[in-house]
This record gives structure tokens, sequence and C-alpha cells, in this order.
């Protein structure tokens, strides 16, 4: 007999078929709870022999799809407790509201990381702070392989000479700031935009060329972010010299 089967009593219902934006909701949602247990991983870690006090710094951004990432945290963040929280991270928001995010708006929309996850420590040259050792950045290394799989960010921002040296190998800072670049990794393919560290304890910044390049920088950064959907298109920063 031809026709349309019958419902038995006992037949499941048929459930409807799930919209793009139910589907981003669940897909959030598990983002979410990965992030949450892998903080709680991190945030336990104690591998190495650092100064009392000193604990890893934890981004705590939601449902990212960008992850920025860094050196190393600051000794302002051992009391603050964010990422990016003392005078390198006033210029670093700067920046990013040039390219169209306020501080809180990039602090829950995108994963601040790091090369390495805790303090180091005093420079030996009584000057910033202590650049973390090969055994550190390799110690630290699993839980920035971890993020990438759990994001699979879209697009990475990456900050000062060892975040670089990482994805993009030991090249001139003036070859990639200001340059749309990819990158393979453990969680995919991400698009790159590449920035100098905001500390100031380099004299790179200070070249009128190199300024030119950071605002090259972070005009190609709202629009990606603007792709990604971070911010939305046509979002335009104040203009303020980098």
């Amino acid at each position: 007999m031809s026709g349309a089967p019958r419902k038995g009593k006992g037949a499941a219902p048929r459930a409807a078929p799930r919209t793009a934006k139910q589907t981003a909701r669940r897909s959030s949602r598990a983002l979410s709870q990965f992030l949450d247990e892998h903080r709680e991983r991190l945030a336990a870690c104690r591998q190495c022999a650092l100064a009392p006090g000193v604990l890893p710094i934890i981004s705590q951004a939601r449902a990212p799809r960008v992850m920025l990432i860094g050196q190393a945290p600051g000794k302002v963040e051992i009391a603050d407790r964010r990422p990016f929280a003392g005078r390198a991270g006033r210029t670093l928001f700067r920046w990013l509201e040039r390219a169209g995010l306020s501080e809180a708006e990039a602090r829950e929309r995108i994963y601040i990381a790091a090369i390495t996850r805790c303090y180091p420590g005093p420079s030996p040259s009584g000057r910033g702070d202590r650049v973390p050792s090969p055994a550190e950045r390799a110690a630290c290394a699993p839980w920035l392989e971890r993020e990438l799989e759990i994001i699979r960010p879209a697009l990475l921002i990456l900050i000062g000479r060892l975040a670089i040296d990482r994805f993009l190998g030991p090249v001139p800072l003036a070859s990639v700031v200001g340059e749309l670049r990819s990158v393979s990794h453990a969680g995919g393919e991400s698009r790159v935009v590449a920035l100098p560290h905001p500390s100031g304890a380099s004299a790179w910044l200070n070249d009128p060329a190199h300024k030119a390049l950071v605002e090259r920088a972070l005009d190609t950064l709202r629009v990606e972010l603007s792709t990604v959907d971070v911010v939305r298109a046509g979002t335009h920063g104040a203009r303020r010299s980098a």
C-alpha cells in the first residue's frame, strides 16, 4: 500500500531540524563548558618553581572566536588577576579600541592567552620583566595547544616577539606587522595579525615607519574582527597615533 507511513503509538516524534542559530548556540555552550574545565585545570598548575603568590593568569572569555597571545603576565597581574592589567595593557586596549573594541568588549570576546601564564619575575638587568626561559615556555606549551584545539580560532592576534616566533618563526617585526598571514596549528588554520609588544621596553615603536606599520595592522585587525562578527562591520575606533 502506498502513501505516508502511519505513526504508531510508540513512535518517537520527528525532531524539527536545527536552525543555524540553534546550532551556534549549542556550540557556544559546549565551548564555554570545555573552556571552564580547561580554566580549572590551568588555575591548579604549579609546575614551575616561582615566587610565592605567583599563579596562572586566566582569560574569562566565554565563547571566543579570536585568540590574542602575548608573552607572559607582568607583576601587576599578580594582584589584578587579569591579563594585560598594567601599563602595557593600557596601550594594547587603546590599540584594540582603534580596531573597534572597548577593553570590556575585548576581554569578553577575545581569549587572551600567553606563551607562559605566570609572572616570570624581574629582569636581571633591573629593567622590565624577565623573559621566560625555554624550559618555562616548553612547560606552558601544552596549555596553549589545548586552547587552540578547544577554541579553533578564526583569528590569532600575536603580541610581541615570543608569540610571533612561536607561530611565524624568527622573522623581523617589520616584515610581519601590518601584514595578514595564515598559519596552521593544533586547532586548524587561522588568519594572523601581528603586533609589537606594547610595553615600550623596546625602541622599535619609536621609529615613525614602524608606527605606520602598527596603524596598518590595526586597520587590518578591524576588518578581520568584522569578518568573524566580533565587531560590527563599519565600526570605526578613534584614530590615534600608535
